[in-house]
């Protein structure tokens, strides 16, 4: 498994101030306005336009400042956000137990046989096999591909120059900007880079089966959803705290949380790198490894990388499959009764 290759994606695109981005409509004028800006002026700043994931590292910001009190509102939205989505988890699984329970009691509803049968007799062969090809993947791969679907559909967005003002608004995660909220899950599914795509999709593939295997697919979707949006807070209290804003987009944040949870839950897999097969390690060194690049990152003030996006989603995943299932899904009973009570008992 490329672990090496997830390390050379850029996640952020760090500036030195804060500010509102003034968004270009063109790259190539984008670039040459950079230029002019190199120079340098009194509150703008010009950095490396060189940027693996993204042409936006240069971009030039108006000065703003930022305290931790404005941290309060992604904070609730982080905290919000991860209860729904494992709360969510667990209404999906219990739904999916209950529609089982009523394929093996043979007690289908007359209403959805007669759709399903009305709608299969007018499928044409493409949407059969479609639905073949569906049913023929992994519970793993079932997951992983809506999720490299719309990681592409969102990449191909950012090819559209009228689309780009909206995608730098709403796409990339930035503390500095009036919106942080949404951006802070948009931007896990944001990639301009094609090879940042390709390396976070190809760590991706590599890590779902096994999660999903351990976790099952609701559990696994809360999870890496959660993670990207902690991850995108940390990278928020970090830029904050250390006056270094910026934007960051890239679905590093959540990978990482899955790959931690891998690592910590099956510490002693061996892993290898694709270009080096012969040589291989334990999960459990691997993870040991990353975290400690990505902490001597944030140390030394490193801005290749969103170092502190990278330990957030890390540490998402050592939490959970440390001490996750034993205190928070195995507690789920409640809120499942609850809906239980809602929905009505199975017949």
């Amino acid at each position: 498994m490329a672990l090496s290759r997830m390390w050379k994606v850029s996640d952020i695109c760090s500036t030195k101030c804060m500010a509102i981005l003034r968004p270009q409509r063109n790259e190539s004028k984008f670039r040459q306005q950079i230029r002019q800006f190199r120079k340098g002026k009194n509150n703008e700043i010009n950095e490396n336009v060189d940027s693996v994931a993204t042409p936006f590292t240069a971009v030039c910001y108006e000065y703003r400042t930022l305290s931790l009190k404005s941290l309060w509102k992604p904070f609730l939205f982080t905290a919000g956000f991860t209860a729904a989505s494992f709360g969510g988890a667990a209404i999906w699984e219990y739904e999916n137990m209950r529609s089982h329970a009523r394929s093996m009691l043979k007690k289908p509803i007359k209403f959805f046989k007669r759709k399903t049968e009305v709608m299969n007799a007018h499928s044409s062969g493409m949407m059969k096999e479609v639905k073949n090809w569906w049913n023929s993947l992994s519970p793993g791969e079932r997951v992983f591909v809506p999720i490299c679907a719309l990681n592409v559909l969102i990449f191909a967005a950012w090819r559209v120059p009228r689309l780009q003002p909206f995608m730098l608004k709403n796409f990339c995660s930035n503390p500095a900007s009036p919106n942080v909220c949404w951006p802070m899950l948009l931007s896990t599914f944001s990639h301009y880079s094609l090879f940042h795509l390709l390396a976070n999709m190809y760590v991706l593939h590599s890590f779902s089966a096994g999660a999903v295997h351990s976790l099952g697919q609701e559990q696994f979707l809360a999870l890496y959803l959660s993670g990207g949006v902690i991850s995108s807070f940390t990278s928020y209290l970090y830029k904050v705290v250390m006056k270094k804003p910026g934007l960051s987009l890239g679905a590093s944040g959540a990978i990482m949380t899955i790959l931690s949870y891998v690592c910590t839950q099956y510490p002693e897999t061996r892993l290898g790198i694709i270009l080096l097969p012969f040589f291989t390690f334990s999960a459990g060194t691997a993870i040991k490894f990353i975290v400690g690049l990505d902490t001597a990152g944030v140390i030394m003030g490193w801005k290749f990388f969103d170092h502190a996006a990278h330990l957030g989603g890390a540490a998402t995943g050592i939490a959970w499959a440390l001490y996750g299932n034993q205190y928070v899904w195995q507690k789920r009973e409640p809120l499942l009764q609850y809906w239980h009570d809602i929905r009505g008992s199975i017949k």
